[in-house]
């Protein structure tokens, strides 16, 4: 096992090895409930689909994804940790990396224990289960976009609670880049393609697309490029940090 599963096998156990993974699912999957059946009008809208349950995950991520994002970095600075990994015959890319699969991981299994309502809207009628499936993995690279985000938030300071604050704002600004009210604010001046250019950069723009069955590689391609820059930018971070 090279150095990044390692480190990816090490984070994963930690969360499992403390109350915060199952504090967070817990939370994660009766949040979810509420949203998709009281808020959502699950039964009340008479559709065989799952647009209630995926259309809140945005909103539910941008606070529940940086509660554990806060921590990738953050408590490693604050107890010293971090002076000890970075020496260690390690790249730092391995350990950005396997950092934050093992968070994202965590967010999948969150994720992968909302089955009984894909089996309840199976069993009440006969949705599009390839739509369903394409709307998971779309969801999840959400939540992968959220997490890359609070990495770096993470490694830019040692209080956790700071790191939360700030991404979850900048969380917010991504996903509200792509919402008609944002968009229509937008002086007429403005030149189109800016606007357009505005627009593709917003979390809605993409996720909506796919949870309705729109299935277009480059809204999977958006969040790929996303997670791969707010990673490389933590890794960038940290290194400034060690400099100092």
């Amino acid at each position: 096992m090279g150095n990044l599963g390692i480190i990816f096998r090490r984070e994963l156990l930690s969360y499992f090895a403390t109350p915060l993974a199952y504090i967070f699912i817990v939370i994660f999957l009766i949040t979810n409930g509420i949203f998709t059946f009281d808020l959502g009008g699950f039964y009340i809208r008479g559709q065989a689909d799952l647009l209630p349950f995926f259309s809140f995950h945005p909103w539910l991520y941008l606070f529940m994804v940086p509660a554990i994002g806060m921590t990738l970095w953050a408590d490693e600075r604050k107890t010293g940790s971090i002076e000890l990994l970075l020496t260690l015959p390690i790249r730092l890319s391995d350990a950005v990396l396997g950092k934050f699969l093992a968070a994202w991981v965590l967010t999948g299994i969150a994720l992968l224990l909302t089955f009984p309502v894909w089996i309840t809207v199976n069993y009440l009628g006969d949705p599009d289960n390839g739509v369903i499936v394409a709307a998971y993995i779309g969801s999840w690279f959400m939540a992968g976009g959220f997490l890359a985000i609070g990495s770096c938030m993470s490694a830019c300071t040692k209080n956790s609670v700071i790191a939360f604050i700030l991404t979850v704002a900048t969380c917010f600004l991504f996903v509200i880049m792509g919402s008609p009210i944002l968009l229509d604010a937008f002086p007429t001046w403005v030149p189109q393609f800016l606007v357009d250019a505005f627009s593709t950069m917003g979390f809605l723009t993409h996720f909506d697309s796919i949870a309705r069955g729109v299935l277009d590689i480059r809204d999977f391609l958006f969040f790929t490029v996303f997670i791969t820059a707010w990673l490389l930018a933590s890794a960038i971070v940290i290194e400034i940090k060690k400099a100092n």
